[in-house]
């Protein structure tokens, strides 16, 4: 969806808000993740496909919860009005 004309980013607040919620942090532990499947062979550097925590939990790298799956795949899920996962 397009901003409305002259709107401007907010850079500053939005990093401010990305570290209280605890994003940044969440964000580490995915890359890690990715690196990890890399490692053990599960799929290969520069697949079109992302690594899926089936607990949804991504500071959970253990090998058990880490799957491939397509980014389509991956990024579309059911939420709940809170955004989160809705299983």
């Amino acid at each position: 969806m397009p901003s409305s004309e002259g709107y401007v980013r907010n850079y500053k607040q939005e990093s401010r808000t990305a570290r209280r919620r605890g994003e940044l942090e969440d964000n580490k532990h995915r890359k890690r993740a990715r690196r990890k499947a890399i490692r053990l062979g599960i799929i290969n550097q520069g697949d079109e496909r992302d690594i899926h925590h089936k607990n949804y939990r991504p500071r959970d790298n253990s090998r058990r919860n880490l799957v491939p799956l397509s980014k389509g795949k991956n990024r579309s899920f059911k939420r709940n009005s809170r955004g989160g996962v809705k299983r």
